[in-house]
């Protein structure tokens, strides 16, 4: 007989709905929903066919002159000019200094502004936190050694740079990009592989270390700018800080970035690449607010337990942003794109089964996923593990092949 499985299976909407309460940081509530393929009322159709015929275009045209321009500025100013080593792939121009460095970072920060005017933000709206509203933070003006920030898009490093033109870290694919990789070297990016956790990637941490003492000792050496969460979210909450930017000892500046809308969300967790560009240039008007605290100076007892100096102001960011905390991460956001990805997958398209000399054989491309409450197919000859997630427990049951066949549907 076959087996039966206790549990009534969910439908999709319960699925998503599970979904989206278990990774809210990363869920998209925007007109164009999860991912930005949910269907559009006929009014969003009408606005995006004028935006496409309109906006899209001009914007594109602007947007390359622009970027191919700085790129030439910046070619021109480092052709006679060597990079600096700091150690294998470490390459940058962070320490040209004179009329080329004065040239880089003005028309850098000029640019990165029209830049974001020509994606629709003609105004950004600025405020400065007064010291005395903050809890804790020192009386003492002193230069930060480094700008932490939360991190809601790829647009953030647009802002940042015409703000302040700081360095930043960045994936060491980066610096082999077309026209960006050399105008990430003047911004004296350091770079790093994200998966890395070997002594090469301990030598870069000691890097941005050095790079942030520096910062803070000389008033001409680029701030750096660490998203200590590690990864975007939807701009609502506020992930777990990574201690990089806390082991120098030295006050840092927090930063808060928001970005209101009506229609189209800036924000980029789970949506694609190419649909958070495309809506972005199709949007008319974008909105843009960003919070400045006060320079944050460690206590003696932070400076020593940078976990504690990076979750005090992770907690200071939270309240004066009004964002909520989450215990999420990069490896839940994944996780949460690759169940989204596989919902939307056709029904068989990832899995096959067929029947052969009475053995029923299951091939699939990839681990498959398709709800929270998690359904996970494992490879195998004589069994098929179903393994089930919820909040509270984690089931494991073992069934024989031959009792069983299971086609998916959503």
């Amino acid at each position: 007989m076959a087996t039966k499985l206790k549990e009534p299976a969910a439908t999709p909407e319960e699925n998503l709905e599970e979904l989206e309460r278990n990774y809210r940081p990363f869920v998209r509530r925007d007109v164009y929903g999860t991912m930005g393929w949910e269907p559009l009322p006929a009014v969003e159709k009408v606005l995006l066919g004028l935006a496409i015929v309109t906006l899209v275009p001009i914007r594109l045209v602007v947007g390359i002159w622009l970027l191919v321009l700085y790129y030439f500025v910046c070619w021109f100013c480092t052709m006679f000019s060597d990079p600096n080593w700091a150690e294998e792939e470490q390459e940058d121009f962070a320490h040209m200094g004179g009329w080329r460095r004065v040239v880089v970072v003005q028309l850098g920060r000029f640019l990165s502004r029209v830049m974001l005017f020509n994606l629709g933000f003609y105004w950004i709206s600025e405020y400065k936190v007064l010291q005395n509203d903050c809890r804790g933070l020192s009386r003492e003006s002193e230069r930060p050694g480094a700008i932490v920030s939360n991190h809601v898009s790829y647009l953030d490093i647009l802002y940042h740079m015409s703000s302040s033109f700081p360095s930043f870290v960045a994936k060491r694919s980066v610096a082999k990009l077309p026209l960006v990789g050399l105008i990430s070297k003047c911004l004296g990016c350091v770079y790093v592989q994200r998966e890395s956790k070997s002594l090469k990637f301990k030598g870069v941490a000691g890097i941005v270390t050095g790079r942030i003492q520096q910062a803070h000792q000389n008033k001409y050496a680029p701030i750096m700018m660490l998203f200590p969460e590690g990864t975007t979210t939807n701009g609502d909450f506020l992930l777990p800080f990574k201690t990089g930017a806390f082991l120098a000892k030295v006050p840092v500046h927090p930063v808060i970035l928001r970005y209101p809308y009506s229609r189209f969300s800036p924000a980029w967790d789970s949506i694609s690449g190419i649909h958070h560009v495309f809506y972005l240039l199709c949007q008319f008007v974008n909105y843009m607010e960003v919070i400045y605290l006060p320079i944050y100076h460690p206590s003696e007892q932070e400076k020593e337990d940078p976990k504690l100096y990076a979750n005090n102001v992770r907690k200071l960011m939270a309240t004066e942003g009004n964002l909520k905390l989450s215990d999420l991460g990069l490896a839940e956001k994944r996780m949460y794109h690759a169940m989204l990805k596989d919902k939307y997958r056709l029904v068989m398209h990832l899995l096959c089964c067929t029947w052969f000399n009475t053995k029923l054989f299951v091939y699939s491309e990839y681990f498959l996923g398709l709800k929270f409450g998690q359904t996970i197919w494992h490879r195998g000859t004589e069994m098929i593990s179903l393994i089930r997630f919820t909040q509270e427990e984690k089931k494991v049951l073992a069934m024989p092949m031959l009792n069983i066949l299971i086609i998916f549907s959503n």
